[in-house]
C-alpha cells in the first residue's frame, strides 16, 4: 500500500515512521521495505536517515523491543522530547516559526552526531529480574498508621505536649529546659560570636522545638557553638590524624550494615570516647542516660554528590546481644547548607508543621518533614519505642548535598553497649573529660 500510495502515512509498528512527502522519502520506502526481512535495523536507519525519513523516539506499540535513542537531541531538549526550552519569536521580528524543508546534506548535518539507535531494556539484576524500586524496598505506610504532625501553635514551648509525645520513647531530659523551651544553662564563645540574633555578649543557650509530635522528631538549637563545631571537623581534617592507634577518629571504610539495601557515599569517622567529651556531656544531659549506653560517636562527612539513601537506624537482629536496640538519634550539624544546595535530613512518612492531616500515606507525602543543616544544631529522633520496637515511622535519608556538609551524630542504646572500634574504645576513659565538661557548663 505504501509502494502505491507514497504519501500515505505508515501504521506499521516499527520505530522508523515517516509520513514525508519529498521525493527522497519515496526512494527511502523503495529501498527500505524490501531489505526490511533480512537487514540488521541499523543499515535500514542510515538508508532512511540519508533520504530525509524521520526517527522518532520508539515504536508505537509496547511489544517491539526496539527503541530509538537519540541522545544530541535529549541533551538540547532539556531531557527528552517534548520539553524543548527555545524562545519565542517576539512580535517586533515577526519571524516565521514554519520549518523550513531541509534537503538531503540539512538531513545528514542534523544526524552527525546520531551514531546508532540502540536498544534499550530496564536494567536487571543477575537473576534476569527487574531492579527493585524504593517503594519495594521500603513499602509505603499504610493509612492506618498513625502519624500526628505539630499543631499550628508548634514554635511556641508547651511542656505538656513534649510530655505527652514523648510517653512511648526515650525522652528529653526537661529538667534541663525553663518553661519557654530554653537550657538553663548557657555558655559563652570563645570568638564571640553573635547567638540567637543577639550581641556578641549574649550567651548560647538551647532551644528545644518539637518538630512532630506522633513520632516525635526535635530540634535543639545552639547544641554546639561555632568554635565546638569547627573543633570537631578538624578532628577529621587529614593533616591532624596522625598515627590511627593515637588519633581521636578513625576513618572507616564499612558504609553501612552488612547486607544493607540503602546506599551510603559519606565517609565516617568513628571517635574516641576521651576525645569527645563536650559532644557525650551535652547528649547526656539532653538525653539523661549512662555514659555506657552510647555507640561509639561518629563524624560524618559528605561532599559534594554525596548521600544516604533512605534507611532505618535500628540495629539489625543479630547484633542486638550487644547493647540492645538503638533508642535515640542524636545528630549535630557542623556547618551550613544554604537552601537549595541539598543535605538536608528528610522523613519520607512525616509531614512538615500543619500542612496535612494526622495521618499520611508516605507515597503521597508532598511535604514531607525536612530539617536544614545549621551549624550547631542538633536533631533528635527516636528509631525505636522505649522496649526496643524499631519505629518503621523513621525512615529517613540524607539528601545529596551539592556542597560539603559535616555532621557528628550519636546512638543510644537500651543496654551497656560494647565498642568495637578503634581498638581498646571504652566509654569509661570519658568519664573524666565528661565530667568537666559538665562542671564547664554547669550541669552539675
Amino acid at each position: 500500500l505504501s509502494l502505491l500510495a507514497p504519501t500515505a502515512s505508515l501504521s506499521i509498528q516499527h520505530p522508523l515512521h515517516t509520513t514525508s512527502r519529498t521525493p527522497f522519502a519515496f526512494v527511502g520506502r523503495l529501498l527500505y521495505y524490501p531489505t526490511m526481512a533480512s537487514s540488521p535495523l541499523p543499515l535500514t536507519c542510515l538508508v532512511t536517515i540519508l533520504v530525509g525519513s524521520h526517527v522518532v523516539a520508539g515504536a508505537k506499540s509496547s511489544s517491539s523491543s526496539y527503541v530509538a535513542h537519540v541522545p544530541c537531541f535529549a541533551a538540547k531538549s532539556g531531557g527528552g522530547f517534548g520539553m524543548s526550552k527555545s524562545k519565542t519569536p517576539t512580535t517586533k521580528t515577526r519571524k516565521s516559526t514554519k520549518p523550513k524543508k531541509g534537503g538531503l546534506f540539512d538531513e545528514v548535518g542534523k544526524s552527525t552526531s546520531m551514531t546508532s539507535i540502540t536498544q534499550t531494556s530496564p536494567k536487571l539484576d543477575r537473576f534476569g529480574l527487574p531492579l527493585p524500586t524504593e517503594d519495594d524496598v521500603f513499602p509505603p505506610l499504610s493509612d492506618d498508621i498513625l502519624r500526628v504532625p505539630v499543631g499550628d501553635d508548634a514554635s511556641i514551648f508547651r511542656r505538656d505536649v513534649v510530655e505527652d509525645a514523648m510517653k512511648q520513647h526515650l525522652g528529653v531530659n526537661l529538667d534541663a529546659f525553663d518553661d519557654c523551651g530554653y537550657s538553663i544553662h548557657s555558655e559563652q564563645s570563645e570568638t564571640g560570636d553573635v547567638s540567637d540574633g543577639g550581641n556578641n555578649n549574649e550567651p548560647y543557650r538551647w532551644k528545644l522545638q518539637l518538630l512532630h509530635n506522633d513520632p516525635p522528631v526535635f530540634q535543639v538549637d545552639n547544641f554546639f557553638t561555632p568554635d565546638e563545631c569547627k573543633s570537631y571537623v578538624s578532628m577529621v581534617d587529614s593533616n591532624n590524624n596522625g598515627d590511627r592507634n593515637d588519633a581521636k577518629a578513625v576513618q572507616i571504610t564499612s558504609p553501612t550494615f552488612m547486607n544493607s539495601v540503602s546506599r551510603r557515599t559519606s565517609t565516617t569517622w568513628f571517635c574516641r570516647y576521651d576525645g569527645v567529651p563536650t559532644l557525650l556531656s551535652k547528649a547526656q544531659r539532653l538525653l539523661n542516660v549512662d555514659l555506657n549506653q552510647m555507640e561509639e560517636p561518629q563524624i560524618v562527612r559528605y561532599r559534594t554528590g554525596e548521600e544516604f539513601s533512605y534507611h532505618y537506624d535500628e540495629i539489625p537482629s543479630m547484633q542486638l546481644s550487644n547493647g540492645g536496640q538503638r533508642l535515640a538519634t542524636l545528630l549535630v550539624y557542623l556547618n551550613d547548607l544554604d537552601e537549595g544546595r541539598g543535605g538536608g535530613t528528610i522523613f519520607r512518612d512525616l509531614t512538615a508543621a500543619n500542612k496535612g492531616k494526622a495521618k499520611r500515606k508516605g507515597s503521597n507525602n508532598t511535604n514531607q518533614l525536612t530539617v536544614r543543616p545549621t551549624t550547631g544544631t542538633a536533631l533528635l529522633f527516636f528509631p525505636s519505642f522505649k522496649d526496643g520496637t524499631p519505629d518503621v515511622r523513621t525512615l529517613h535519608k540524607g539528601e545529596v548535598a551539592l556542597d560539603t556538609k559535616m555532621i557528628a551524630q550519636l546512638w543510644i542504646h537500651q543496654r551497656e553497649y560494647k565498642a568495637g572500634v578503634p581498638e581498646n574504645n571504652l566509654q569509661s576513659d570519658a568519664k573524666a573529660g565528661v565530667g568537666g565538661e559538665a562542671a564547664r557548663l554547669g550541669f552539675v
